[in-house]
């Protein structure tokens, strides 16, 4: 296939507007904390934009106008006191009141609000998935889960969905364990050597507590070249349902267990950036990966779109924690700085220290945009 349509297969119509929606909410309700903190220290809020780009609507209220912007990607605030002022004769000079007359800890909750709203907001999705669907229990070996039909495959062919259940090949039932190699393996990987024969198959398949047969015929080599169903698999996940307070509390140790996983991604992402490794990396994602994956599982259900917001709303939390210029971590450090100092940084030194951390944000979102679109390649 073509690039385009290699994207055009990877990316639904549904699944991009799906990503807008939980990007747009994890990034108004980001913004929108940071204009709380601010307004509750008596500081105003200029503007505040959902969307970036040029502005279609704007609409003043209670002290703040209220824009809605060209481009669905993200939003601002424009706090007093944060930018520089214009002194007398064009020039621009440090600004002397609102934001920059907080004392320390104030601004470092004007600064600390965004990400913490993104990471209440993720323990609260986990609350509720953990309380609603539930958490994954032991697998069972002797089913075979499908987690994703790769677009344009014999799978998608015959039907086959993401969330579709195995449960036997050829009328007989997968077993739980059986032996390859004098290896005792899982049942459900079993699935692997019936594909690796040639012959018609039936695959038993439940899917929302109905039982279907998928009969095909099929090759497993053809000119000598391995073929490919087109699904990834596993087990079947069984799911416990849990008490409110019981989902919440398990919430919080998913997300202290996270943390580790999450900086160890951008960690990679800094090594890879510096050497300019575009290998591709399934920790994370630009906004093309991330639309794929919400294409997928908005194919999947419900639940596997609330786990995505969840997934995104913790890496935007950390990810503004970064100590890097431009980002809210740079801030706080900034912030601190400064009163370790006594004093803040001249406006020359945050003016240059900031455009040098924007740059470096900038380039380090082209490479994630440029290592996405090279997979289609």
């Amino acid at each position: 296939m073509s690039f385009f349509q290699s994207l055009a297969a990877a990316l639904t119509p549904a699944g991009l507007l799906w990503t807008l929606l939980i990007i747009g909410v994890a990034t108004f309700l980001h913004e929108l904390a940071h204009f709380a903190l601010a307004r509750w220290q008596g500081v105003a809020v200029k503007s505040f934009s959902v969307g970036m780009g040029p502005v279609l609507l704007r609409r003043p209220w209670r002290g703040t106008e209220w824009r809605l912007s060209l481009l669905p990607i993200g939003g601002y605030v424009e706090i007093d006191g944060m930018a520089p002022e214009e002194g007398p004769g064009g020039t621009y000079r440090q600004p002397t009141r609102g934001y920059a007359v907080l004392p320390t800890w104030g601004k470092i909750a004007v600064l600390l609000a965004g990400p913490l709203m993104n990471l209440v907001l993720a323990v609260g999705l986990m609350t509720v998935n953990f309380s609603a669907q539930g958490v994954p229990q032991e697998p069972r070996t002797d089913r075979a889960q499908i987690v994703d039909v790769l677009p344009g495959t014999r799978a998608q062919d015959l039907g086959l969905r993401a969330g579709d259940v195995i449960t036997a090949i050829d009328g007989r039932p997968l077993p739980r364990t059986y032996t390859r190699n004098g290896q005792t393996r899982p049942g459900w990987e079993s699935l692997r050597d019936a594909l690796a024969r040639d012959g018609r198959r039936t695959f038993t398949v439940e899917r929302e507590g109905a039982t279907r047969q998928v009969t095909f015929d099929w090759q497993a080599r053809v000119a000598g070249v391995q073929q490919r169903l087109g699904i990834q698999y596993g087990p079947e996940v069984i799911y416990r349902r849990l008490s409110v307070p019981a989902a919440f509390v398990t919430s919080l140790q998913t997300t202290a267990e996270a943390v580790p996983q999450i900086l160890r991604a951008f960690g990679g992402l800094f090594t890879r950036f510096f050497s300019l490794d575009f290998s591709q990396d399934q920790n994370v994602s630009g906004p093309i990966g991330t639309a794929e994956v919400v294409s997928r599982a908005a194919a999947l259900s419900p639940w596997a779109l609330v786990q995505v917001a969840i997934l995104l709303n913790l890496s935007l939390a950390f990810f503004n924690l970064i100590p890097i210029p431009g980002l809210d971590g740079g801030r706080i450090l900034l912030t601190l700085v400064g009163a370790l100092r006594g004093r803040p940084l001249t406006l020359a030194q945050e003016q240059a220290i900031n455009v040098a951390g924007f740059a470096f944000v900038m380039l380090l979102m082209v490479f994630v945009v440029v290592r996405d679109v090279s997979r289609f390649f």
